[in-house]
């Protein structure tokens, strides 16, 4: 996910997505405890993709001050 398309995203939407993601998260990080992820990138992917999110909502938290 590019940080265009998060920012394309209302703060509703972006909170579900938040959500996905953590759960997605969790759930990868438990596969590949049990079993090797073919692709283990892709936590670090999930990674990035939750901290853009909480980044474009703190920076719209900032900017309604």
């Amino acid at each position: 996910m590019k940080i265009a398309e998060v920012r394309e995203l209302s703060e509703k939407d972006l909170a579900e997505r938040l959500n996905v993601e953590k759960l997605a998260l969790d759930q990868l990080v438990l596969n590949h405890s049990v079993t090797p992820l073919d692709n283990p990138g892709k936590i670090k992917e999930k990674r990035r993709d939750i901290a853009r999110i909480l980044t474009v909502l703190r920076q719209r938290e900032i900017n309604k001050k």
